[in-house]
């Protein structure tokens, strides 16, 4: 089932109840919108409402839900952020409200759709609301959708906005916004505009629209290690602080993705597959990807102790007056070695 289709669960308004699962900003907007465009306009001051359980009680959003429609036949609530759901302990659901609430999923107001939206990786399965919940309701879970999944839909999106997307076009804006849909969609947006009068999106194109995150010049930057290309490695982070990137944050998201190497190969090595290891690490699937092309090129030993030097230089950053390019380039010297033993 298409992403598209699995939204159109909701607002085909088959079921009372239902249950959206996961972070996705882009598709969460256009559910809140296709929800809104079912109430006729002069009626949704009064038959239409959201509430953030992080600013409203539970208890509120449920008498709303059993209220009759005010002048129509059918109300539309929403309720953002059910953190009782997980284990959090954030939670301001009271157990007399999920009391409540349990008692609702039995007996549904005709008239009233519910709308939950748990934006979390995953949910606690061993409360009984939870049971409950994922019984009674309709669900759309975010947190299956695959890259694949993701890749198709940005195609059709294209494709129905009238524009072409070359294959390699493609890969570099998933690679730039890390197949995060939310962002994907955001950037493309910019696309479309630089593209208008030639409707034809090319590598060079992305390019020139989708600025690198941090996060992606420091991936590019660990990709010149991993190939062991020292002398590129050292003028790409020279290039990084005289931009103005201070030097212990480069650190920590190259610790972060030294680690994440060192995980996906231990997990590899133990024959876990893709989408276990994003679950396991919590991380998007598209970096366990990303992580499985390259771990493969070093020794579990070679990775463990690229790891153990960056913790090493972020204590010296913390601790000392070392010059920070000085460190880094002693630490591309001896990765470089390591790859290339001479």
């Amino acid at each position: 089932m298409t992403i598209s289709q699995q939204v159109a669960k909701i607002t085909s308004q088959q079921k009372s109840i239902y249950l959206v699962i996961g972070q996705n900003e882009f598709w969460e907007s256009k559910i809140l919108e296709r929800l809104q465009q079912l109430i006729p306009i002069t009626e949704q001051t009064m038959n239409f409402a959201s509430y953030d359980l992080e600013a409203t009680s539970l208890g509120t959003a449920l008498n709303d839900a059993r209220s009759l429609p005010f002048f129509g036949n059918h109300r539309i609530v929403v309720i953002k952020n059910a953190a009782f759901l997980t284990g959090q302990a954030k939670s301001t659901a009271s157990p007399a409200e999920i009391s409540d609430l349990l008692k609702y999923l039995q007996q549904p107001v005709a008239e009233t759709t519910l709308v939950i939206f748990a934006p979390y990786e995953k949910l606690d399965s061993r409360k009984k609301i939870t049971k409950e919940l994922k019984k009674q309701a309709e669900i759309i879970d975010f947190n299956q959708l695959s890259e694949r999944e993701i890749r198709d839909f940005i195609k059709k999106y294209v494709k129905n906005k009238h524009y072409q997307i070359e294959p390699a076009a493609l890969e570099e804006l998933i690679s730039r916004t890390q197949a995060d849909l939310t962002m994907t969609m955001n950037e493309l947006q910019k696309v479309f505009l630089y593209c208008y009068q030639q409707p034809n999106i090319t590598v060079a194109v992305v390019d020139q629209v989708v600025s690198k995150s941090l996060d992606q010049n420091v991936f590019s930057l660990v990709n010149y290690l991993l190939r062991g290309e020292t002398t590129q490695a050292i003028s790409f982070y020279h290039e990084l602080i005289e931009e103005g990137q201070e030097a212990i944050k480069l650190n920590a998201i190259l610790e972060g993705q030294f680690r994440l190497l060192l995980q996906v190969a231990i997990l590899s090595r133990q024959g876990r597959r893709q989408t276990e290891m994003a679950t396991i690490l919590k991380v998007h699937p598209y970096r366990v990807k990303l992580a499985l092309k390259n771990e493969q090129q070093f020794t579990l030993q070679e990775l463990r102790t690229a790891y153990l030097n960056l913790i090493e230089i972020e204590c010296q950053l913390k601790s000392s007056s070392s010059n920070p390019e000085l460190l880094f380039e002693n630490f591309a010297l001896q990765h470089s070695k390591k790859k290339n033993p001479q």
